[in-house]
């Protein structure tokens, strides 16, 4: 498996395990929490090195690649779990932790269309 499958692989787990934490969050009626903040955070660097990762590639050889589609779906894994974290922060209830669920469970969908553009260059 290349690098660049083993970081969309890693970033996709690392979300689904964050999403279940959500989950049981939501579940008992608590708000976000440091150790959640910190996980996003990682979670967070990950997708900062598959953008600088991402665009190294796409500078290189990229074959028939949609460079517009593929960058677009990168800043947009990129800012969809900053956006989801001010929704939460903003409202301090289950509502706003379920919207940074859906942001976190969004995350995966948009790493395997990166995943699926890339191979199929």
């Amino acid at each position: 498996m290349s690098a660049t499958g083993v970081l969309f692989l890693a970033i996709s787990a690392a979300s689904l395990l964050v999403a279940v934490w959500l989950v049981v969050r939501i579940l008992r009626d608590r708000p976000v929490h440091d150790a959640l903040l910190y996980a996003l955070g990682v979670l967070e660097a990950g997708l900062v090195l598959q953008l600088v990762w991402g665009v190294v590639q796409v500078v290189g050889a990229h074959g028939d690649l949609n460079v517009a589609a593929y960058l677009g779906y990168l800043v947009g894994a990129l800012v969809i779990l900053p956006i989801g974290f001010l929704w939460a922060a903003a409202e301090q209830n289950r509502s706003g932790t379920a919207v940074l669920l859906v942001a976190t469970i969004a995350v995966p969908v948009l790493e395997l269309r990166l995943h699926d553009l890339w191979v199929t260059r």
